[in-house]
């Protein structure tokens, strides 16, 4: 009846991984989906297995949603992982091959000419050298140090003469100070941009080229080097529940906590699968692993999340085009006031089709806007060097009246968020470090502005962060309103975010813990006593994720009442979709593109009175009950309209669209030879730019789905 969530996500990784595969995909674009996928699967151990892995210590027999054995699924993980590996190294040799019929080599040290090494020693002794700690494995235990996400090339050292007894060393490959790859030099005749010939040795390799210059005091005169990964368990352990009241202290355990991860229980254990026998008993003896634990054999290479940042060359056509967001949205015009215009109507942007610098000018106008009184805003995960923060800052130096709600257990990004809490803190602005056991994940920002004897509040609801790097590879929507019926209710929350004492009641704003679930369950329902009485009933759904059982009970209630619902998950989906007398009237599908698909929108037929929602929360347990998120109607039927038309297009895609089934068999959407390509991102964009919605299929939409 449901899907397991572990398994429903391996087969999303799937997704990218088909990607990488795809010779239609310019070719260091493939890479990059390599780096993506090897990202996503590092986090997958990290929180998921990890998950299971406590499950199983716990002896807790059955998972939650399916009811299946915790061991018997790390089995099947394990099992999956291995044959995605496998499929991976398959897939990057032949982007290795691809790329050299382009002319881009990747070599190792082998391979070097006489010239090429000279530059790979100087460049070693130069660069390298100074950042690398050699640590004798036979000496002290080398392991309890190793680093999460970090890589690490085991050495062998042994003389060919057999006189001295091999010796073990581990040394961290530092590519977080030292690129990853190294393009080298090469002699330009007169050759045409197209015709260069690109020779790139990765940082493992320059190191491997100088083991005999790192370990030259200890006399031995071979060298082998294998690398080799440890995955630890990301869980942070916080015994006391959070208490603004002793927000300091509670700091102080969440730093304590984050150190404990960087020494946290294995959850895998991957290595070059070259690696000798008696090489690899040893670290699995060192680390105390066992055969049934996650152990990966892999290739020569690993972290190939560093592919995502591979050396820019060769021609453009080598990349997807770089997207140059539309410079002008029809309502900002240049040199007016943002408070002006929204004042008078809402406003939507779309991220990354639009400029995310929209949000940040509007909060540098509000700096210095003398009749600003106040500025609140949740932040979650924050970019490296944040405008955000800065703008922030500057109204709170300008005497504003900023208060930033910052969520401390944003997972992996929990140093950051004490980081700039701090930042914050000391230039005057009030910090609150969420809610008592529960994670502030709404997206939310409010600017009070006084007029006359009024105040007039502006709100900002997103289905993203307030990140300007992550808002130019995720498609996200940022909404603007000053419409009270909303913006009083958002005061309503950030009151609650202050005092942590009552949460309120809302007549427009959907806020979990408690109500975005209430409503979405209501709205469903409403949809079932539609079907039933034969009136139309249709729900259109897009989210990251589905895997709470309550809603995906109600779904599968409502297709067998008659409710016809299209769903777009990007990621993990329990529900089973298209199975007779379960979900037949159940279709999903999944779009995995250029632009990572962040967006929750929630469209309802309502008798045909539409209703529309925004979110910051998935159709997840976590989402819905423990997390204070945000859902925001969208009123305005310019706004719905758009809405529309970006959905409609993704569910017209037949290029980049899978279909999620019950037996996640990742099939693309058909397209006949006849049909014109459609890819619903580039559609989508056009749309924004001229107007013109695409030729194409036009599978069934929504029965008052009729402007698109």
């Amino acid at each position: 009846m449901y899907k397991n969530r572990e398994i429903s996500w391996l087969s999303f990784n799937e997704r990218v991984l088909q990607e990488a595969a795809n010779s239609e995909v310019p070719i260091l674009e493939r890479l990059k989906f390599l780096g993506i996928f090897s990202s996503n699967q590092d986090e997958f151990f990290r929180v998921r297995v990890a998950m299971l892995q406590r499950m199983c210590r716990l002896e807790l027999e059955e998972v939650p949603l399916t009811g299946d054995d915790p061991k018997k699924v790390l089995a099947q993980v394990q099992r999956i992982a291995l044959k995605h590996q496998q499929k991976f190294e398959t897939i990057y040799q032949q982007i290795l091959k691809d790329l050299e019929k382009k002319r881009i080599f990747i070599v190792n040290e082998t391979q070097l000419t006489p010239e090429q090494a000279e530059y790979v020693v100087s460049y070693f002794k130069e660069t390298v050298r100074p950042n690398l700690v050699p640590i004798m494995i036979d000496q002290v235990d080398a392991f309890q140090d190793c680093k999460d996400r970090s890589i690490y090339l085991a050495v062998k050292m042994f003389r060919q003469d057999g006189k001295r007894r091999p010796r073990y060393s581990l040394l961290e490959v530092p590519s977080g100070v030292v690129p990853r790859f190294l393009v080298l030099p090469m002699h330009i005749h007169g050759e045409a941009p197209d015709t260069l010939q690109h020779t790139i040795i990765l940082l493992d390799d320059v190191i491997r080229y100088n083991l005999n210059n790192i370990f030259s005091i200890l006399s031995f005169d071979t060298f082998e080097a294998y690398t080799i990964k440890i995955t630890r368990d990301a869980e942070l352990t916080i015994n006391d529940a959070l208490d603004a009241a002793v927000a300091t202290s509670y700091m102080e355990k969440l730093s304590k906590s984050l150190k404990k991860r960087s020494k946290a229980p294995p959850v895998r254990f991957i290595y070059d699968k070259e690696m000798p026998q008696d090489m690899l008993n040893m670290l699995m003896r060192k680390l105390k692993l066992k055969q049934d634990d996650n152990l990966q054999p892999g290739g020569r290479y690993h972290n190939f999340s560093d592919f995502m940042k591979f050396p820019r060359i060769g021609p453009s056509s080598f990349r997807y085009p770089q997207l140059n967001a539309l410079k002008k949205h029809p309502d900002f015009a240049e040199n007016l006031s943002f408070f002006k215009v929204i004042s008078k109507k809402d406003v939507v942007l779309h991220y990354p089709y639009q400029p995310f610098t929209y949000f940040i000018d509007l909060l540098r106008e509000a700096a210095i806007d003398p009749a600003v009184e106040s500025i609140s805003i949740t932040l979650y995960r924050a970019a490296k060097h944040s405008k955000i923060i800065h703008a922030l800052i500057n109204a709170a130096k300008n005497g504003k009246k900023v208060t930033a709600v910052i969520e401390l257990q944003a997972r992996f990004d929990e140093e950051a968020n004490i980081h700039w809490s701090n930042k914050l803190a000391e230039e005057g602005v009030r910090v609150i470090y969420g809610v008592p056991n529960y994670k502030v994940h709404s997206k939310l920002c409010l600017i009070v502005r006084r007029t006359g004897k009024r105040l007039v509040r502006f709100g900002h609801v997103g289905t993203g962060n307030f990140n300007e790097d992550t808002a130019r590879l995720y498609s996200d929507i940022g909404f603007f309103t000053s419409d009270t019926r909303i913006t009083d209710e958002i005061q309503k929350l950030f009151n609650f975010f202050e005092d942590n004492v009552y949460i309120g009641t809302y007549k427009h704003l959907l806020v979990s813990p408690v109500f975005v679930r209430r409503h979405f369950e209501t709205l469903i329902e409403r949809e079932i006593h539609a079907a039933r009485q034969g009136r139309p009933a249709y729900i259109v759904a897009k989210t990251n994720s589905l895997v709470d059982q309550a809603i995906i009970d109600n779904l599968y209630r409502a297709s067998q009442a008659g409710v016809r619902i299209w769903l777009i998950v990007r990621g993990m989906c329990s529900l089973r979709p298209g199975v007779p007398g379960l979900s037949e009237n159940i279709t999903a599908i999944s779009v995995i593109d250029k632009f990572l698909e962040h967006a929750r929108i929630f469209v309802f037929c309502n008798g045909g009175a539409e209703k529309y929602y925004i979110s910051s929360a998935d159709w997840m347990t976590r989402n819905l009950d423990h997390r204070v998120e945000a859902a925001c109607p969208i009123y305005d039927p310019e706004i719905r309209h758009q809405l529309r038309v970006f959905l409609s297009l993704q569910l017209r895609d037949n290029t980049k669209a899978r279909i999620v089934d019950a037996r996640q068999t990742n099939r693309f959407q058909p397209r006949t030879e006849e049909e014109t390509p459609l890819r619903c991102q580039d559609a989508f964009f056009e749309w924004l730019r001229n107007g013109t919605l695409p030729e194409g299929p036009r599978p069934e939409l929504p029965l008052f789905w009729t402007d698109v």
